[in-house]
């Protein structure tokens, strides 16, 4: 029986419920898309639920499931939002009208589909999975914005207490499913990059001519939301001084909502250094590894948060040097062998990224030491094993879904 088979007779049916939108370039979106292709590899027929807005993946073996969009709302963002809510109970609804009319194995469902999931799941006599991919409190700005984070909290709590399964993306996120006292397996599958396309040396070429102003520029890159959480203002008050001491730094940043750029550049502009800052805005996750290869340092400021930026598995697949803001986030994958960490505060990162700056063997020690930790751990063949061992488990008292190499 070939590698990724099911090793029981016929396939199973999964409902995976996804609150985000599908596909967008995000942290969960994209989590969801590998979940959904690989357990279709291990041999189940999927149902994905999810909102209607996003751009439409071809994955085989999945069928997209879109919810109605009568508002025609164009976006919703990360965290709480009447959006969201108002869509929730679309889901709900919809996920409810699924299993009646299917036999599910299993209802996998994701962050705040977490609720719906186990409710329907319930109902339909079908082990539940609950898929964790964030700490509420990294969210927290504002007090009403808290309240109901805190709310969520409860419910989540409840959530992980009724699931058959939790699935973490980090190990402080398993410990805080565990810390609920459940009697659910704790699975930690962990994140991988975005993206499995190797980049070509061409379209890196064709990047780094983009990227630079002149042959000597050192391209120093963010990749990431303006969340407050991924320490977007720790990097914007590290510029100035990058800026001043290295005249042939050149930052380059990827992501952002056209007001937030809009708004960051405004603010270069007044400090006259808005021409050595680039804004890309968005970059489909198959042309970010050119990207990432064509810089010389890549940041991940995140402050906050318990579970792994998702950015450092794009970084370290790229063979790119990373400095890292020192925080128990980075630190989950991050260690002095493969990346610079300095701490949290502006002049503090702002050295940390002048050291690489100046030190181009440095640069190049600790990039093939971080590609080496990807090929080694944080890849598709291992994530997808770690999925199908959460599903034997559930299906088949603890036999995984996957046959032998």
């Amino acid at each position: 029986m070939p590698r990724g088979s099911l090793m029981t007779a016929p396939a199973r049916r999964v409902l995976f419920i996804s609150p985000q939108p599908f596909y967008q370039w995000r942290g969960s979106p994209i989590r969801v898309a590998f979940d959904v292709q690989a357990i279709a590899e291990l041999g189940f027929d999927v149902d994905l639920l999810t909102l209607p807005i996003g751009q439409d993946l071809g994955i085989e073996g999945v069928n997209v499931i879109r919810v109605a969009n009568p508002f025609g709302v164009s976006n919703v963002p990360i965290g709480p939002s009447v959006a969201k809510l108002f869509f929730d109970l679309l889901l709900c609804r919809a996920a409810m009208s699924l299993a009646r009319r299917h036999d599910y194995a299993v209802i996998h469902a994701v962050e705040d589909a977490g609720i719906i999931g186990s409710w329907v799941a319930r109902r339909a006599k079908a082990k539940c999975i609950f898929e964790k991919h964030s700490d509420p409190a990294s969210h927290r700005s504002g007090w009403l914005r808290n309240l109901i984070l805190s709310l969520y909290h409860r419910v989540e709590t409840s959530v992980i207490r009724a699931s058959d399964a939790v699935i973490g993306t980090g190990p402080g996120l398993i410990e805080q499913a565990r810390a609920t006292g459940t009697s659910a397996s704790l699975h930690h599958i962990f994140d991988i990059p975005s993206s499995r396309v190797e980049a070509d040396p061409d379209d890196i070429a064709s990047a780094r001519r983009k990227l630079q102003s002149r042959d000597s520029d050192v391209v120093i890159m963010y990749v990431g939301s303006f969340a407050v959480y991924q320490g977007i203002d720790l990097m914007f008050e590290a510029m100035p001084r990058v800026l001043a001491e290295a005249p042939d730094a050149r930052f380059v940043v990827i992501g952002g909502s056209a007001e937030q750029i809009a708004r960051r550049r405004n603010a270069l502009s007044a400090l006259g250094l808005a021409e050595r800052v680039h804004f890309l805005g968005s970059v489909h996750p198959d042309d970010l590894p050119a990207y990432l290869a064509a810089s010389d340092i890549l940041l991940s400021p995140r402050i906050s948060g318990t579970n792994t930026p998702l950015k450092l598995l794009d970084y370290l697949k790229a063979g790119r040097a990373i400095v890292a803001s020192d925080t128990p986030a980075n630190r989950l994958i991050l260690n002095p062998k493969i990346a610079v960490l300095a701490a949290a505060e502006p002049a503090a990162f702002a050295e940390a990224i002048l050291g690489l700056c100046a030190n181009p063997g440095d640069r190049t020690a600790l990039a093939s030491a971080g590609r080496q930790l990807i090929d080694d751990t944080y890849n598709y063949d291992g994530f997808k094993a770690r999925l199908g061992e959460c599903y034997g488990e559930l299906l088949a008292e603890g036999t995984s879904l996957l046959s032998s190499p």
